[in-house]
């Protein structure tokens, strides 16, 4: 068993990259926002899109939650690049019509892909604390002598250095 820190889980310098690929747009790229991870696929209800914005969130989602603790706990640099489809009911009822749409859109929106390539420099793990770039290293709660051998096999891209 193995309990990852999470209280940042976004690598700032991913996210810097991000933005800085979303500046061909009319808006740009926003960063350092409040995201609220919800399971669907469904649109919120009136009650729950308003709780979600009284708790200060940004963006409703429905898998970056799942995506940022894998990666957390792969030792992974992790920011979400996402697009606004509907604004929810916070301005106004949504179908999935004209979300489906805006999506579609998006999507074929090519401009943003030569910069988005670019690889960050200096690499984000030479910036972050050691804690933060290796949050497996003291992470790991079950004595090294009792994980079985099948899963240190299994998990040896990760463990391995740690484990020896």
């Amino acid at each position: 068993m193995a309990h990852v820190g999470f209280g940042d889980p976004v690598c700032a310098t991913v996210a810097a990259v991000f933005k800085n690929a979303c500046g061909c747009y009319r808006r740009g790229g926003q960063e350092r926002r409040t995201y609220v991870c919800m399971e669907g696929p469904q649109f919120s209800t009136r009650a729950e899109s308003n709780l979600y914005r009284s708790w200060g969130a940004d963006v409703i989602g429905m898998t970056n939650l799942q995506e940022a603790k894998l990666a957390r706990e792969a030792e992974i640099c992790y920011a979400t690049m996402a697009m606004v489809t509907d604004y929810d009911c916070w301005r106004k009822a949504m179908t999935m019509s004209p979300s489906i749409r805006l999506l579609r859109c998006c999507i074929r929106t090519r401009r943003m892909r030569p910069r988005f390539y670019a690889p960050p420099s200096p690499p984000c793990r030479v910036k972050r604390a050691a804690a933060a770039a290796t949050p497996l290293k003291y992470a790991i709660l079950t004595d090294r002598k009792a994980i079985p051998a099948e899963t240190r096999k299994r998990l040896a891209i990760l463990l391995d250095k740690y484990l020896q």
